[in-house]
């Protein structure tokens, strides 16, 4: 039947199934959380496994050969883009701690805004018209979605505590509701940070392969992580095997095949379209924490997610 790969609507598939795998993500971390493991030793162990499960891959012949020719910049700007996708990873899996799944997960998929603003003042690229609605209807789903906070909380109110944290106890005193704009706070800085890590992506990705960039960029992310785990001094061995099973699964799952997938599309589609598709996470987040945990959706929620859909749908026609 021909080479999927090159099929026109190909690049759509494999982004759709990215933004589904990383839908997940939300759930796993919660799960994670509960089970007493810090956000930071969270994101340490996610972005380990996931370059340790990377490497054999990255250091195949042509990989290999494409990674020891990588040019000092080239070299540089995988880095960077590996920090960014750290201080992603600290912040918004912190953001889980302090405020609802829905509210965090919508937060930090408003990154197309930030990314449109971006490619504007820095490529001078000027979005369609139909780009320009899909993301202000994205956005305002997105707002609306963290308006409904309250009624968005997948956990179990008596295991509150466990959700909070400090750097070394996982605990913060006071009332889960006044924490809850911190958390919203930490899950825009995911955003902002997710941004800068889409936009070194489009750059490197038009000169190295899907592989080769991945690795570089979550290498370098596991280091910065792991140091700053270790200096804000929390340990990551000790805890049970469910934290180190559910971080398993978020290395495998949303980090690379989800994420993977995100980089593999930034080579046949736009950034901002890329970005915008990603709006599609907190809906497969809420979704899925319907049926796992009974979670209800509130009506100023269900209207989010319509808009979600509408901007990604506007979106599909900006790209065409």
């Amino acid at each position: 039947m021909g080479s999927l790969a090159q099929h026109r609507f190909f690049p759509y598939f494999v982004l759709l199934g990215g933004v589904l795998v990383a839908a997940t993500s939300s759930i796993l971390i919660r799960l994670a959380q509960n089970a007493g493991a810090p956000s930071l030793v969270i994101a340490s162990w996610r972005l380990t496994i996931a370059a340790l499960i990377l490497t054999p891959y990255a250091w195949r012949r042509r990989s290999r050969r494409e990674l020891r020719s990588l040019s000092r910049k080239d070299t540089s700007w995988g880095i960077v883009a590996g920090i960014f996708l750290a201080a992603h990873m600290a912040t918004w899996i912190s953001s889980l701690a302090f405020t609802s799944v829905a509210s965090s997960a919508a937060l930090v998929t408003t990154n197309p805004l930030w990314v449109t603003l971006a490619v504007f003042l820095f490529f001078g690229e000027r979005p369609s018209r139909n780009t320009m609605i899909g993301l202000a209807a994205a956005i305002a789903g997105s707002v609306l979605i963290a308006f409904s906070d309250g009624g968005a909380l997948i956990f179990d109110p008596g295991a509150r505590p466990a959700l909070q944290f400090n750097w070394h106890s996982l605990v913060v005193p006071g009332d889960q509701a006044d924490t809850a704009l911190f958390g919203d706070g930490l899950a825009l800085a995911g955003a902002i940070t997710v941004s800068g890590y889409l936009l070194v992506g489009r750059t490197l990705r038009t000169r190295l392969s899907t592989t080769a960039y991945v690795w570089l960029a979550y290498s370098a992310a596991m280091v910065t992580l792991v140091l700053v785990t270790v200096l804000a001094g929390l340990p990551l061995f000790g805890y049970s095997w469910a934290v180190y099973g559910w971080i398993f699964l978020l290395a495998l799952g949303p980090q690379l095949v989800g994420h993977t997938a995100f980089n593999w599309a930034l080579a046949h589609l736009s950034t901002t379209f890329v970005a915008l598709s990603i709006l599609g996470e907190p809906l497969g987040s809420a979704i899925f924490a319907y049926f796992l945990f009974g979670e209800a959706f509130v009506p100023v929620q269900l209207a989010g997610f319509v808009l979600l859909l509408v901007g990604i749908g506007m979106g599909v026609l900006g790209e065409q």
